[in-house]
């Protein structure tokens, strides 16, 4: 059996992945999903970050010459220019073995830089290098480069000083290894037990983690067909293991459960939610949660929803949509406006003042933190006076909130594309999301292809439109209740 770095990763976000990935010729025809493009976009800003800090700061560094195919031959090269005493080796192979396991290690630093030390070659030894996209030094990383300088020791006979990373923006970062090598050690004794049992790891499906997985459609349709309890909002991986731990598998028991089942380990605000989204999911049906009535969810004259695109990457805002709708002739307006290239991003907010304070009585709804965050931001970038981004923020209303706070509904998730699709509404174009339109903004801001930025403005409307739909219904719901 053998463990890779990029085996390590996936069985530390999720072991049922690693146990797939090892054995894809057994999935892959039938149910392995294409890449996204938004996780392939990464890779190449990954691989282009690596190109900068090589450049800038290791632009010696050696690369192999045997091909990427060839690990082990790869392997080999690598030890001997680190026999020679290369300065940097870029894009190393280190491979080593576990011996009372059998177990086949494999890593693929980024860099290894020659230091002072005692090795089997002399007064020198190598430490590794890993560069990351993420801002902070995740936990993750700082495994990954703990098993670098792990099989570092098993090749030079000496362990490493440190580790470490270079994360975004060039920022340096040390790897305790007294400190990881025995979290390490833990992982890969998981990794071994797990993987070699032959038996598929437990299924569950997390919102967060699992959307850019290539299996997630085969793991979500067997939870479908199983009706996991991972897809109840509110059931969390460390829930689920207590509701194993009590018998509890299915909808109906949960539902049934006495609440002091659970009051050593939730609270009780906690239980009566997670019950009530299992009755609601039972009976299909939203539910009631509070009777609580936002005085801004009333009818106005005029109604903004409004919803934005933004580029991470680049910190820009390139289009903030805005859905213009009067409430007693029903007339509807959407408004684009897109910065075509990132030096408009001033124009288009100053565009969004104007028209936000042109209907300065009108409600502004949204779904979600982000936009408000959003117009803080702006507002700080572009010198809007305090007074004049406090009367824009004392009318923004959060759709989640709201929806959070009043109702239940039978959803596996309380995004906006899963409330309105529960509606009856739905994106003109099928299987497009935020992430999609990053990609691309990026790829017009490369080619010029007009018909990408109609395709970022159709979903953007679609957005703002699904907003005033669940704002419509939620506001009918409510009404209805009271």
């Amino acid at each position: 059996m053998i463990l890779t770095d990029s085996l390590l990763l996936d069985y530390k976000r999720c072991p049922r992945r690693a146990f797939l990935n090892l054995d894809e010729s057994k999935y892959e025809t039938r149910h392995k999903q294409t890449e996204k493009a938004f996780l392939t976009k990464l890779r190449q800003e990954s691989a282009t970050q690596v190109e900068v800090i090589l450049k800038n700061f290791y632009p010696e560094a050696q690369e192999l010459q045997t091909k990427k195919q060839d690990i082990f031959d790869r392997a080999r090269e690598t030890e001997y220019l680190m026999k020679q005493g290369a300065e940097y080796i870029h894009n190393g192979v280190l491979v080593g073995k576990k011996q009372e396991t059998g177990l086949t290690l494999q890593g693929n630093p980024h860099l290894l830089v020659k230091t002072i030390g005692n090795s089997r070659w002399g007064d020198w030894k190598y430490t590794p290098i890993s560069i990351h996209l993420g801002r902070r030094p995740k936990p993750e990383y700082k495994l990954i480069s703990s098993f670098y300088a792990y099989l570092l020791e098993k090749i030079q006979y000496s362990l490493p000083i440190q580790a470490e990373l270079i994360l975004r923006d060039q920022k340096r970062y040390k790897v305790n290894l007294v400190d990881w090598l025995p979290r390490l050690e833990k992982v890969v004794e998981g990794y071994t037990e797990a993987l070699s049992s032959q038996v598929e790891p437990e299924l569950f499906i997390s919102r967060q983690n699992c959307s850019l997985c290539h299996w997630h459609g085969h793991c979500y349709s067997l939870a479908k067909e199983q009706q996991h309890l991972s897809l109840v909002p509110g059931v969390t991986p460390s829930r689920y293991k207590f509701l194993q731990s009590q018998g509890i598998s299915t909808l109906d028991a949960l539902v049934e459960s006495p609440i002091t089942l659970f009051e050593t380990v939730l609270s009780y605000q906690a239980i009566k939610t997670l019950r009530l989204q299992a009755q609601s999911l039972l009976e299909r049906k939203a539910i009631i949660k509070s009777n609580y009535f936002h005085p801004r969810l009333a009818k106005s004259t005029w109604e903004i929803y409004f919803d934005i695109e933004a580029e991470p990457e680049i910190n820009l805002e390139y289009l903030l949509g805005i859905l213009l709708v009067n409430s007693h002739t029903k007339e509807e307006k959407y408004h684009a406006l897109l910065a075509v290239e990132p030096q408009q991003e001033a124009r288009i907010w100053q565009e969004f003042l104007e028209i936000t304070e042109q209907y300065s009585l009108a409600p502004i709804f949204h779904y979600s933190e982000y936009e408000v965050e959003a117009i803080k931001k702006l507002a700080y970038r572009y010198n809007t006076s305090s007074s004049r981004l406090q009367s824009l923020l004392e009318r923004t209303v959060d759709l989640h909130h709201h929806v959070i706070k009043s109702v239940t509904m039978p959803v596996e998730s309380y995004s906006l594309k899963s409330l309105a699709n529960w509606l009856g509404f739905y994106w003109r174009d099928s299987g497009v999301s935020g992430e999609q339109c990053v990609c691309w903004y990026d790829q017009w801001l490369k080619t010029g292809q007009k018909d990408l930025l109609d395709s970022i403005i159709r979903y953007n409307e679609d957005d703002c439109r699904a907003t005033y739909h669940l704002k419509d219904w939620l506001l009918g719901f409510l009404s209805s209740a009271q």
